[in-house]
């Protein structure tokens, strides 16, 4: 599994304190970094965020790791949603996407590439990170998958590859 995430997308889905600080932002990055790397270990997938260089950026592209994370930060004059894209379609259908961008939503559904938002992201991570945090802490009824009786409805072939994409989250 492999997840490709709009880091600024992802980040904007917390709330978070006034910006009064300058390096606010950075702090910001290096605590999804650091969520991300636990996540990643939990879950034993290849984690890509990408984050917007268009208007204060380096001229070119550039790409680090740090903690296991690959972090892309689009080159000046280019945004993190062309990034993307491009990732999206040299992998295909193999990455699920992490954004709330309807424009990247739509393209990535047009690979085939199931598509997560990032508040879903974010609740399944933070559930994630906190069991490694307290172990022994147990799910709730909507965890225990309580099921109800009703009409049944065959999903379209876009919800099962999502609800796959989510199954493996």
């Amino acid at each position: 599994m492999h997840l490709i995430i709009d880091g600024y997308n992802l980040i904007h889905t917390k709330p978070s304190l006034i910006r009064s600080h300058p390096n606010q932002l950075q702090w910001e990055r290096d605590d999804l970094i650091d969520r991300l790397s636990l996540y990643q270990k939990v879950k034993s997938c290849r984690v890509t965020v990408i984050f917007d260089g268009w208007q204060s950026g380096w001229p070119v592209e550039r790409t680090e790791v740090r903690k296991g994370i690959e972090i892309i930060y689009s080159r000046l004059g280019e945004k993190a949603d062309e990034v993307i894209k491009r990732l999206i379609k040299e992998k295909g259908s193999g990455v699920i996407v992490i954004t709330t961008d309807r424009e990247i939503a739509r393209f990535a559904d047009r690979m085939n590439a199931p598509v997560i938002s990032s508040n879903q992201f974010r609740e399944r991570m933070d559930r994630s990170v906190t069991q490694i945090k307290d172990p022994f802490k147990k799910g709730g009824e909507e965890e225990r998958g309580i099921k109800k009786k009703g009409l049944s409805k065959r999903p379209s072939k876009r919800e099962k590859r999502i609800q796959s994409a989510i199954k493996k989250l």
